[in-house]
């Protein structure tokens, strides 16, 4: 199969791959690019563990090529925070035990920040809602989702969430 070359800006940096066609988004990203926070778990997107922004949208990074990202911004979980600087949605889940054995985590955080970045103050059940379409087969959610409205109230009290990046069109 011919390789298709691609420009994609991933976390703010502008990246460049030649892919199979059918290389999955999900793939491109772990293994072309060395990111390997991007979890994948049913390959179905069911699960919701290979969440990641492309053009400010969430997507299963399973269900996308990763040549439909050609131009486009994809937002991983390694932008939230770095080591020893937590982005105040990573300290809510560590601070309210959102997470148990962490391979949800990525895509929860995730579906957390296009949340927070759209509502700064969500209800509990904006909160339930968003979530309800990832799997977590530890918590039970109901840390997740006060580690959530922890990182909203923080947020509110000074520290700031990076705007998301702007919406563009995708093709899913």
């Amino acid at each position: 199969m011919t390789a298709i070359d691609i420009v994609v800006k991933v976390n703010g940096k502008e990246r460049r791959g030649s892919v199979e066609p059918r290389l999955l988004l999900s793939d491109f990203l772990r293994q072309n690019l060395n990111l390997p926070g991007t979890h994948v778990g049913c390959e179905h997107g069911v699960c919701g563990c290979c969440t990641v922004l492309v053009g400010g949208v969430t997507a299963r990074s399973c269900l996308m090529f990763a040549v439909q990202t050609d131009g486009l911004e994809v937002t991983t979980v390694e932008s939230l925070g770095k080591v020893g600087h937590m982005h105040p949605i990573q300290e809510a889940f560590w601070e309210e035990h959102g997470l148990q054995c962490g391979f949800c985590t990525p895509g929860m955080l995730m579906v957390a920040y296009d949340l927070l970045s759209r509502n700064p103050d969500p209800t509990e059940e904006q909160v339930r809602e968003v979530v309800s379409d990832n799997l977590c087969r530890c918590t039970g959610y109901q840390n997740i989702i006060n580690s959530i409205l922890k990182a909203s109230a923080k947020m509110r009290d000074g520290k700031k969430l990076a705007p998301a990046p702007s919406k563009q069109g995708v093709a899913a």
